[in-house]
């Protein structure tokens, strides 16, 4: 009898572990195969050969690139090589990619950027926050742009409990932002165990001087996170649910929910167009191939915009495609008068001018 319990209990465990693998797969798109939809007027950017996770851009065209993402899982083009930000001038004939210094004690040589986000405060000083992954750890750095030095003087790092797996993030204060976990633990084993069960605890937390709050809960991966011009609303893409979510800001921070977009791709990074509200999403058409790497099968690449998602029925445009032939695993994609900048988790970025 005991053995048949046993036999039974196995079976039941087995039949479980399957299920859930399953259902990862699924969640990976692991299955997707796609066919180019290309743009004629673009070319790779010069001297970003190790990713570009996440790209942001200020009003006057200045476009800041987090380069040399390394994380556990995934592939890397540049292992002993730290991390760096890169700047771009896109009101240039020919704009190209300059890597800004860091101000003296910072710790570059565990430099591992992640999300990016710029705020421009009153008297137009310009503060770079950055996710920052040293020695995998977890933490947000705060930095001054000094324009005229092309450098970046750092003012804070930031750590807390409620920060234990960053993504992304987006600023609204000179010390105030709204940050993406995604994950529940910090620990590598906890994690994947978390994704594999689809346990579903990924969050969003506002982080201010006086105050730190989850203010979002319940995603599956809580991956790009993004603000309205107007700063009504807050986007967050879940990556692994295929889902662009909106949330609505209150007075006091928190984020209530108003809808959830469904897409049929892994959505990464959420660029907002200033002038039309449109979002340009990053995507991934077959997540799997981004963590079990084959330089003869590479990850692709995929570009969506999204126009008047407020609205019953949102307009979901693809803007480009690739099979990794030229561009492998893009996670973001931003817009400045007409130029686009495509980035990657670890491979090159594409700068296009439709």
């Amino acid at each position: 009898m005991g053995r048949l319990v046993a036999l039974s209990l196995l079976g039941i465990g087995l039949a479980l572990l399957g299920e859930r693998f399953l259902a990862l797969r699924n969640r990976l798109k692991a299955s997707r195969e796609v066919e180019s939809v290309d743009l004629p007027n673009c070319h790779l950017i010069k001297g970003i050969e190790a990713g570009a996770e996440d790209i942001d851009v200020l009003p006057n065209g200045l476009a800041f690139f987090s380069v040399g993402l390394k994380f556990p899982g995934l592939h890397s083009f540049a292992p002993d090589k730290p991390g760096g930000i890169l700047m771009m001038d896109l009101k240039e004939e020919k704009p190209r990619a300059l890597e800004l210094r860091v101000s003296w004690g910072f710790d570059l040589a565990s430099f591992n950027p992640h999300g990016i986000s710029t705020f421009i405060d009153g008297d137009d000083t310009v503060y770079l926050f950055v996710v920052n992954h040293p020695e995998f750890k977890n933490t947000v750095e705060i930095f001054k742009f000094e324009e005229e030095e092309n450098s970046l003087l750092h003012l804070k790092t930031i750590k807390h409990e409620l920060l234990p797996s960053v993504n992304d993030i987006v600023a609204v204060g000179p010390a105030h932002f709204y940050a993406t976990n995604d994950h529940y633990f910090s620990d590598p084993f906890l994690k994947y165990l978390e994704t594999y069960l689809n346990l579903r605890w990924a969050n969003v937390v506002y982080y201010s001087p006086d105050e730190v709050k989850l203010v979002a809960e319940g995603f599956d991966s809580a991956n790009g996170i993004n603000i309205s011009p107007d700063k009504k609303y807050v986007y967050v893409a879940d990556i692994l649910a295929h889902e662009i979510h909106v949330l609505e800001k209150q007075p006091n921070m928190n984020l209530t929910q108003l809808k959830v977009l469904q897409l049929g791709t892994l959505v990464d990074n959420l660029s907002i167009d200033p002038s039309s509200g449109d979002i340009w999403v990053g995507c991934h058409p077959n997540g799997q191939k981004l963590f079990v790497y084959d330089p003869n099968h590479p990850p692709s690449s995929e570009v969506l915009r999204i126009q008047n998602i407020l609205s019953e029925k949102p307009s979901v445009t693809t803007v480009y495609i690739n099979n990794g032939s030229v561009l492998q695993g893009s996670s973001v994609a931003t817009i400045y008068d007409r130029k686009l900048l495509v980035g990657t988790l670890y491979q090159k970025a594409l700068y296009c001018e439709l």
